[in-house]
């Protein structure tokens, strides 16, 4: 019975969640809950949860983590001071004489939003709204508009500065020191936030620019789903149209480069980087004129909203992990991991599958915290780079964000989509991109070097 407890503490937390209680309490409590039924048969030794006053200590002094809210309140800010709206009026302009033109403007601004924001919910409802109805009305097919605009609302999970990469930079130190010090590394060497914000960058850009390959492709096998914008209406632009495309780019571009610039010429950690981010964005808010009292009130209501979410999601992610621990899961999870035939490439591609399919029912912060800790020792332990398995984990969770029928891309944009376009009609427009980034993941599972080649230029270890 007792080689069945981790396994068991899995499914009652599967069917908690499925009765739809909050996530945090759902790990915490049902943790708890075994932990006192195992003490009963003798299972469980309650000294493991007497490290979990140091382990909230540990999370409330982690200076990395402080990075969390000031990106979500620079994503926050951005959202509310219409830079979406303007970048996509302008690209559309400016991309418009083409076929296809929408969509690749859709393409380059989910970009540029993923690397100012990193918050996909907020991307895809914004495009969604903004940008949906405005294809619907060139006359582009509606599923191609609606995996369009899903596909490049998740950019924010692969490019940097993305909460994703945050999240699973700090997690991943802690795991990369644990398979050190299991392999007998007693000055064991470190992977920070920074290192992962680098190896996502040429992944994140290879991926944009499939998809705008797509998107071409299809303006010249199908041209009637990607009009152009008529001819009159681009006039309307006159001579003034590449003024006001340095006009409206010109801000976002910058504070991408403030932010992410200082992290690559290691002019600022990714916490000061966030800091520097969440100031631009106020500045860039002002400048729109929509910087008020008011605004200032709501943006900090969501980012305290979702940074709480983010911290007790830990907290009751901690109380899992101590409590699988006492029930000796992470040594089932080694031993079934290691004597998988195939070995290591055996052992990545299970791993990739388990978190594919837990991202069709749990949130990116959920599996980031409760399975890449399990996990991750025993993958570094074999001897995988932590920068390599942190994107590869991200592009996979990315990709599950977009995967019918629980994808929450899909969710977000049904949720803002009008009544004419259809749950069917949005299942087939991601389908495209769901092949693409599975395309990417095995590219970048052939050639590790996309993801560690600039870290290790950069940083030159």
């Amino acid at each position: 019975m007792a080689d069945w407890m981790p396994v068991l503490l899995f499914v009652m937390v599967g069917l908690v969640l499925l009765l739809g209680y909050p996530v945090a309490l759902s790990l915490g409590g049902t943790a708890l809950i075994m932990a006192l039924i195992g003490e009963g048969f003798g299972l469980f030794d309650h000294a493991f949860l007497q490290a979990l006053p140091n382990r909230v200590y540990g999370i409330m002094t982690n200076e990395t983590l402080i990075a969390v809210p000031l990106f979500v309140f620079m994503g926050v800010m951005l959202e509310r001071s219409r830079v979406a709206e303007k970048l996509l009026d302008t690209m559309a302009m400016l991309f418009g004489p083409m076929r296809g033109g929408l969509g690749i403007s859709v393409t380059v601004v989910g970009m540029l939003l993923a690397a100012s924001t990193g918050i996909v919910g907020a991307t895809v409802v914004t495009m969604g709204l903004l940008s949906l109805p405005t294809m619907l009305k060139r006359h582009y097919s509606p599923s191609l508009a609606a995996g369009t605009i899903c596909a490049s609302g998740t950019l924010g999970q692969i490019i940097p500065p993305s909460i994703v990469l945050v999240l699973l930079g700090d997690v991943l130190s802690s795991a990369y020191q644990q398979a050190q010090l299991d392999m007998g590394i007693w000055s064991p060497k470190t992977v920070s936030v920074g290192d992962l914000f680098v190896g996502a960058l040429i992944p994140g850009l290879l991926l944009v620019a499939a998809y705008i390959t797509y998107l071409l492709l299809i303006a010249w096998l199908k041209p009637h789903w990607v009009p152009a914008i008529p001819a009159d209406e681009r006039l309307r632009s006159g001579s003034g149209l590449w003024l006001q495309v340095v006009r409206v780019l010109l801000p976002p571009l910058v504070l991408i480069v403030a932010v992410l610039g200082s992290i690559l010429y290691g002019f600022a950690t990714p916490t000061e980087a966030a800091a520097v981010g969440a100031v631009g964005a106020m500045l860039l808010a002002a400048e729109q004129r929509q910087l008020s009292l008011s605004t200032m009130r709501e943006v900090v209501r969501q980012t305290t909203l979702v940074t709480s979410m983010v911290f007790l999601i830990f907290i009751g992610a901690a109380v899992f992990s101590l409590v699988f621990r006492g029930f000796h899961g992470d040594e089932l999870v080694t031993e079934f991991l290691t004597s998988l035939p195939g070995g290591t490439l055996s052992a990545v591609a299970l791993v990739m599958l388990v978190m594919f399919l837990l991202g069709f029912i749990l949130d990116f912060i959920e599996i980031t915290f409760v399975v890449v800790p399990i996990v991750g020792p025993v993958l570094l332990t074999m001897g995988l780079d932590p920068i390599w398995l942190g994107v590869m984990i991200a592009i996979n969770l990315q990709t599950s964000f977009l995967t019918p029928p629980f994808g929450f891309s899909l969710f977000y944009l049904r949720g803002v989509a009008p009544p004419q376009l259809s749950t069917v009609q949005i299942y087939q427009g991601v389908a495209p991109f769901i092949l693409i980034q599975l395309l990417m993941l095995g590219t970048l599972a052939l050639f590790p070097d996309i993801a560690t080649w600039l870290p290790h230029a950069i940083y030159q270890d």
